[in-house]
């Protein structure tokens, strides 16, 4: 396949049903998916199957077995953090085609290695409630590729 509009990399995913409907996700916006090492499941987990429903074949995916592998594929990026652990709302983000939006695992996030790495600018997803520490990862990520996809004019 040719260079994706957008690039959305998880690392280390822990649960198959998050990396499902994601997947399905970035079958359904034509956007490329990483899934970075080590998986909390294997890829033939029928729960990450079933989430992603008969769209697999759609899914233009990529694995690494860890970050550094990862890494040394993509050293340019450009790459953009989401954490719920960092201040930036993602509405400051500038998207531009070609970017990696990296978020982390479901129980860890991307974890303090890489969000002090310098390897881009780390945003958030506000939250209003004091007792919810973060929002589900299907959830963010699907939030912050429709505002990727309509800063670059790509919803209609």
């Amino acid at each position: 396949m040719n260079e994706a509009l957008l690039n959305v990399v998880l690392v280390r995913p822990e649960i198959p049903q998050n990396t499902g409907s994601i997947a399905r996700l970035t079958a359904a916006t034509r956007l490329r998916l990483h899934l970075v090492g080590p998986l909390g499941f294997s890829l033939e987990d029928r729960y990450l199957r079933r989430a992603g429903l008969d769209y697999w074949p759609l899914v233009d995916l990529r694995t690494y077995e860890r970050i550094e592998d990862f890494l040394a594929a993509h050293p340019q990026g450009p790459f953009k953090l989401f954490s719920a652990r960092t201040s930036e709302s993602y509405i400051k983000a500038r998207f531009a085609p070609g970017d990696f939006l990296l978020f982390g695992s479901e129980t860890k996030g991307l974890g303090r290695t890489i969000l002090s790495s310098g390897i881009g600018p780390a945003y958030r997803i506000p939250i209003f409630q004091s007792g919810v520490r973060s929002l589900n990862l299907s959830n963010a990520v699907s939030i912050v590729v429709y505002e990727a996809l309509r800063q670059l004019n790509r919803l209609e």
